[in-house]
């Protein structure tokens, strides 16, 4: 049976004691990051957010099997936040309307939750789509399953409730979130964010989407609950080990009693704000780095260093190879090694492996 299914749904159980040591640092994390954010001025605070909003807008839609451009995604937001001199075309219209939502969600997160709201998110993330019902319920007679396998062995994961049930389920989702009441208490606000993704997700009441609507809900939540904007990719965290989280929903969406949940989604909200310090101090190692060594650059260098230090916490797959500078530059293979060469000389780069096999990564 799946918790819908339950007598008692949809009254989850659980002891908020169990997430207490990892309240206590996601705290303490938190506090770190609006240290280190508050120490840059509004220009740096301003790129950051915009890093934050990218890395959440490509992992919430890798999560679904989505790859979109970050040159699509940056362009869209700056020209929302009219920082483009002239407005940039962005030919990715999913990348366009995965970020009228991330902008929606941060910028009127102290509004009440309503169905209007929810409906609205999945139009802007569905805008001038063909195939799906954009700001509606679904509807039909069949079922809506989670699925994995091939035609004909498919394994059923997950059944969400009929169609029918939808209005009900919604009208007692956004009364159930409305009554929960944080009083800025950070263990609470967590335990909201849990159970609200969890829940909705539960209740999948859109044809598609219900995944990117459901981790926009919590970023909602934790900027609502604790009366600020956080500063977290919650979509990095859940994707760098996309197995686990769904294993996770998978298990919590067939029982009320939340326990292994919470802790779960509190163990999460931890890598995800380590990770936001870890893209802040790589931030900041990448400009005194530029600051140090501009005047030694010539633009191919400082387009290929800009694009390693782009890639983030993750690192540049593989470091550098002459054929990636290539790619990248459009130059030839006598000025890329040229390139690559003074880059070592002046400790830019640290040159690894022979051959075929030579690369080349930061130094810093």
């Amino acid at each position: 049976m799946y918790n819908w299914e339950l007598n008692n749904w949809p009254d989850f159980i659980y002891n908020k004691d169990v997430i207490d040591e990892w309240v206590l640092k996601f705290s303490e994390l938190t506090g770190r990051v609006s240290g280190v954010f508050s120490g840059m001025d509004n220009t740096k605070q301003q790129n950051e957010l915009i890093g934050f909003m990218i890395s959440e807008a490509q992992k919430t839609s890798e999560i679904e099997g989505e790859m979109l451009s970050r040159e699509d995604l940056m362009s869209s937001i700056r020209n929302h936040l009219a920082l483009n001199a002239k407005l940039k075309n962005v030919k990715d219209k999913r990348a366009e309307n995965i970020v009228l939502l991330m902008l929606e969600v941060r910028k009127n997160y102290e509004e009440r939750l309503s169905e209007k709201m929810l409906k609205n998110w999945h139009q802007m993330l569905f805008k001038g789509s063909k195939y799906i019902n954009a700001g509606m319920y679904r509807k039909g007679g069949e079922p809506m399953q989670i699925v994995s396998g091939r035609y004909g062995n498919e394994k059923v994961h997950y059944e969400a409730p009929p169609s029918s049930r939808i209005p009900m389920e919604m009208k007692q989702f956004v009364k159930w979130y409305n009554a929960f009441k944080t009083n800025g208490n950070i263990q609470n606000a967590v335990i909201k964010a849990a159970i609200a993704h969890v829940y909705f997700e539960s209740i999948h009441p859109f044809e598609d989407g219900n995944g990117r609507i459901g981790r926009a809900l919590i970023e909602k939540c934790l900027a609502e609950s604790l009366n600020r904007q956080i500063i977290l990719s919650i979509s990095t965290a859940m994707e760098r080990n996309k197995k686990r989280y769904y294993s996770e929903l998978n298990k919590a969406s067939k029982t009320l009693e939340i326990d292994n949940w919470l802790i779960y989604f509190a163990q999460l909200l931890i890598q995800a704000q380590q990770n936001a310090i870890e893209v802040i101090h790589l931030s900041i190692k990448k400009a005194r780095f530029f600051d140090t060594y501009k005047d030694m650059l010539n633009a191919r260098q400082t387009k290929v260093l800009k694009k390693m230090f782009d890639k983030g916490a993750e690192d540049f797959a593989g470091g550098m190879t002459a054929k990636k500078y290539i790619s990248i530059t459009r130059t030839t293979k006598a000025t890329a090694t040229r390139d690559l060469q003074e880059l070592v000389s002046h400790n830019m780069l640290i040159r690894k492996g022979d051959g075929r096999s030579t690369h080349y990564v930061l130094n810093w």
